[in-house]
């Protein structure tokens, strides 16, 4: 019951939250420079004053601004995020389209970089000081310092270009006409060079992460106990060690969850990835309001319900946690 409880009002303040989110989207959106109206009657070819006017009146931009974000929110509470009228289909179904590729590259980084973050932070924790411990330091800190759109060019430069290993663009091969394992191995090898583009910079965050929490939790004095009494090294690092550290680096991947979708925009772009990113690149090239604002919720709502789910996810990780 009490889970429940702290389910419900955490899912309240998150919808308060999407909708604060939704406000300050709309007003940011509509102070950024650029007319939707005047590039539409530029691409007609048709600039005349009536014309413009016509075009603002079909789409409500006529409208002062208050009473545009009263019919957006209106809109919104009932789940419909409005028309896209460069692209001519419903926001909603446009991001229904696109969002599982997102998922999928996401959730493939976010898996990467967990695992393989924690894993080499704990190996370099094992030896501070030893050759691995730097190498894995300086590895990690390179990741981190390196921007994510250059290390994605570079890897399809490398791979793609120079090797030929791997495909750099889309998410299968156009034309091929593939079923089955053979499909599912074409969409394998499109998707690990992006994910793991995107993988590396938070995979160096969480390496960095569990090494210093692990190092921290190895001095405390149940630790020291349980090594008096004999317990097997490898034992002490799994079951007291590794669990404990883990706490902060949960927190940080919670965080950073959400924020893997603005690196997925750059990822997305440089790979032609057909996700949430490059719609809402194009979006934002095209000025497309409505559909720049489906897209900011959408992520908004992940990074809302990633938040939540790491939450719950504590409660797994320590059990000392109440829920309240």
């Amino acid at each position: 019951m009490k889970r429940l409880q702290y389910m419900a009002t955490r899912v309240l303040q998150g919808l308060l939250a999407l909708l604060v989110i939704a406000t300050v989207n709309f007003m940011l959106v509509r102070a950024a420079p650029g007319d939707p109206v005047s590039v539409m009657a530029g691409e007609a070819g048709a600039s005349d004053a009536q014309f413009v006017a016509q075009l603002r009146q079909q789409f409500g931009l006529d409208q002062p601004v208050s009473t545009q974000l009263g019919r957006y929110l209106a809109h919104v509470v009932q789940g419909d995020l409005g028309f896209s009228y460069r692209q001519q289909q419903p926001v909603l179904a446009l991001i229904a389209e696109r969002l599982p590729a997102t998922l999928l590259l996401t959730g493939s980084a976010f898996v990467l970089s967990l695992l393989f973050g924690v894993a080499l932070g704990a190996i370099a924790s094992r030896r501070p000081g030893s050759w691995m411990d730097s190498a894995i330091t300086v590895v990690a800190l390179v990741f981190y310092a390196t921007p994510l759109y250059w290390l994605a060019m570079m890897a399809v430069l490398l791979f793609t270009v120079q090797l030929g290993w791997l495909p750099g663009f889309g998410h299968m091969t156009v034309g091929a006409d593939l079923h089955g394992l053979a499909r599912l191995w074409d969409g394998a090898q499109h998707l690990l060079l992006p994910a793991l583009t995107l993988a590396l910079f938070y995979m160096a965050v969480y390496a960095r992460m569990t090494r210093a929490a692990m190092l921290e939790v190895a001095q405390m004095d149940f630790v020291k106990t349980a090594r008096a009494k004999g317990v097997a090294p490898g034992r002490i690092l799994r079951a007291h060690v590794l669990r404990n550290a883990l706490l902060p680096v949960v927190t940080l991947a919670g965080i950073q969850a959400g924020g893997m979708i603005g690196g997925a925009v750059l990822t997305e772009t440089v790979f032609a990835w057909p996700g949430i990113g490059r719609l809402m690149f194009d979006a934002l090239l095209q000025r497309d309001y409505n559909l720049l604002l489906g897209c900011f919720l959408v992520t908004a709502a992940m990074a809302v319900l990633f938040n939540l789910l790491t939450d719950l996810v504590y409660t797994l990780v320590d059990p000392r946690i109440d829920l309240h």
